[in-house]
Formats: C-alpha cells, structure tokens, sequence
C-alpha cells in the first residue's frame, strides 16, 4: 500500500473504511500508522475521493495466508522478515 499523503484531503474516509485501522488523520493528511497491519483488501484505495492510495491487492501476507488455507500448505508471503504471516 502506497499513500501520497501531499494529496490528501483529509476526508478520512480511509480510516473509516480500513478494517484494521493503519491509517490516521493528523494535520488535515492521513498517515499509515501500521503498515504491518495491512491485509491489502484495498477498501482505503477504492473509497479515498483524492486518489492518493494505491493497493497492490493479491500480494503481500494476506494473500499468503488465505492462499496457505485454501491449499492446505504454510502461509508463504515472500517477506524479508520470516515470520509476518504467523
């Protein structure tokens, strides 16, 4: 997830919408609070009115963990720091 928080309107509509609460108004500008906490759904891109978030969707620990469950295997999300997906 990418936020270009120099365009941001301060709306807060990201906030609203993310289930895992990483972003956060201050200063009229959202910020990401918790990037780790991120699962990639792309609620905050779809619904940001200034189109200052990008979601790379299907990528990332959710996606290892959701594919992990469905084939029945270990969660594997490619990240540098080993244990992001547990």
């Amino acid at each position: 997830m990418k936020l270009a928080a120099e365009g941001c309107i301060g709306c807060q509509r990201c906030t609203q919408v993310c289930p895992h609460g990483v972003f956060a108004v201050e200063g009229g500008r959202a910020r990401v609070t918790d990037p780790d906490a991120c699962m990639e759904c792309g609620a905050c891109a779809r619904n940001c009115p200034a189109g200052v978030i990008s979601v790379d969707s299907g990528v990332g620990c959710a996606t290892g963990l959701i594919l992990g469950a469905l084939s029945g295997t270990e969660p594997s999300c490619g990240c540098s720091e080993g244990n992001c997906c547990t």
